[in-house]
């Protein structure tokens, strides 16, 4: 189905839906071993900053979870590398 016919989306729209969807949070998918396949080869940054990655890991924990939809966790430290932050190490921020 595609995301604008989606239950989500017919749901925000205010559209009858056949069921309410779920939304609810929980951690970037670390106990899946598909989503620390990728973390093995790329930071947290990385994948945020990378939409295939980002859609990735998105919709790999969408689909094993099998709920509505699904956003990616945006690191909390994404912002200070634009305010010129850069000490952190790539490694660290993506934990």
């Amino acid at each position: 189905m595609s995301a604008p016919e989606s239950r989500f989306v017919r749901a925000c729209q205010g559209l009858p839906v056949d069921r309410t969807p779920m939304w609810f949070m929980r951690q970037a998918g670390r106990y899946m071993a598909e989503y620390r396949a990728v973390r093995q080869h790329h930071s947290l940054v990385e994948i945020c900053k990378k939409p295939a990655l980002a859609a990735e890991v998105t919709i790999t924990a969408a689909e094993r979870l099998r709920v509505d939809a699904a956003i990616i966790f945006a690191d909390l430290l994404l912002p200070l590398e634009v305010m010129g932050c850069h000490s952190i190490s790539p490694r660290a921020r993506g934990r």
